[in-house]
C-alpha cells in the first residue's frame, strides 16, 4: 500500500454512534488519499467499526488510562504516516469535498482551516438529527484571533513538518489546546482562511459546560493560555454573549455553505 498522503487523527471516549457518523462522512470523501487513526481514550470498544468501514485505512489505538483528548492527538501523531496532518473531533463531521478543497488550498500554506455550520443535535435511539444549524464564519485576523479564537480545529490541515519547530500539543493545556496551537502555528508559519463551511461542528448550548465548576477548570487554562501568550487578562465569557459583541461581530465574514441539511447517519446495528 503507498503512503497515504492524509492522515486524519480522531481521539475518542464514549462517542461510538457519533464517532461511525464521522467515519461515514470520510467514506464519502471525493479523494481518499487517506488514512484514519482512531485513538480510543480507554472508553468503550470502538474496533467493531472497522468491519463496518473496510473500504477505508482505519487504525485503532486502544489506551489502557483515559489521559484526555490533547495527550490521546499527541499518541495518534506518533503512529501517522501522512505528509499532511487532519485533526477531527470525534462528533463532528466533514463534507463530502472537504478533503479534496482543503489540499487545493494548501499549496501556498502550511495550515488551513474552514468555516463551520454550527449544529445542534436531537437524539432519536442511536441517530442523531439536525435541529439547528448557525454559520461560524469570521476573518483570519492574527491580531484579533489573541483576543478571541475564530479557529476550529475540527478538519484543519496541516503540513506535518510543522511539528519539527513547535513540537506536539502542550498536555497541561487541556482546554484552549486548539487557541493555543493556532497561535503558536501562527508565530512562525502561513495560515490560510477558506471560505467554506464543509465542517459541522457539533454544539449545544446547554448541557453542563455551564457549571460552576467547570467555569473555574476553564478559568485556569485561560490564564495559563494568557500567561504562555502575553494575552494580557482575557475575561471568560459565555460564547454566545461573545458572538454578539460589536468587535467580534465586525469580524463575520461570507462564506459557502455546502452542506444540505440532512442528517449523516452511520452503519451500526
Amino acid at each position: 500500500m503507498s503512503r497515504p498522503l492524509v492522515s486524519v487523527i480522531i481521539p475518542t471516549y464514549n462517542r461510538k454512534y457519533a464517532l461511525g457518523e464521522l467515519l461515514e462522512s470520510l467514506a464519502r470523501q471525493s479523494v481518499q488519499e487517506f488514512e484514519v487513526i482512531v485513538i480510543n481514550d480507554h472508553g468503550e470498544p470502538v474496533d467493531q467499526l472497522r468491519d463496518s468501514f473496510s473500504e477505508l485505512e482505519l487504525k485503532f489505538i486502544n489506551l489502557k488510562v483515559n489521559q484526555g483528548h490533547v495527550h490521546a492527538r499527541n499518541e495518534g501523531m506518533t503512529h501517522a504516516k501522512g505528509e499532511f496532518i487532519m485533526l477531527c473531533d470525534d462528533d463532528d463531521l466533514v463534507t463530502p469535498n472537504h478533503i479534496e478543497k482543503m489540499l487545493e488550498e494548501i499549496k501556498d500554506a502550511d495550515l488551513v482551516y474552514s468555516d463551520v455550520e454550527m449544529v445542534e443535535y436531537k437524539w432519536e435511539g442511536i441517530q442523531r438529527v439536525p435541529i439547528k444549524r448557525m454559520l461560524f464564519a469570521y476573518e483570519l485576523d492574527k491580531e484579533f484571533m489573541r483576543k478571541f479564537s475564530t479557529f476550529v480545529s475540527s478538519g484543519c490541515l496541516y503540513r506535518r513538518s510543522i511539528y519539527n519547530k513547535i513540537g506536539l500539543f502542550d498536555v497541561e493545556m487541556k482546554n484552549y489546546w486548539d487557541w493555543d496551537f493556532i497561535l503558536t502555528v501562527l508565530e512562525s508559519f502561513k495560515v490560510k482562511r477558506v471560505a467554506i463551511a464543509s465542517v459541522l461542528y457539533a454544539f449545544s448550548s446547554s448541557g453542563d459546560n455551564q457549571s460552576a465548576n467547570l467555569s473555574e477548570i476553564r478559568n485556569h487554562y485561560l490564564k495559563r493560555l494568557c500567561d504562555k501568550h502575553r494575552l494580557g487578562n482575557l475575561p471568560q465569557k459565555n460564547f454566545f454573549t461573545l458572538l454578539e459583541e460589536p468587535e467580534v461581530m465586525a469580524k463575520r465574514a461570507e462564506s459557502q455553505s455546502v452542506w444540505d441539511g440532512e442528517k449523516i447517519g452511520h452503519r451500526l446495528p
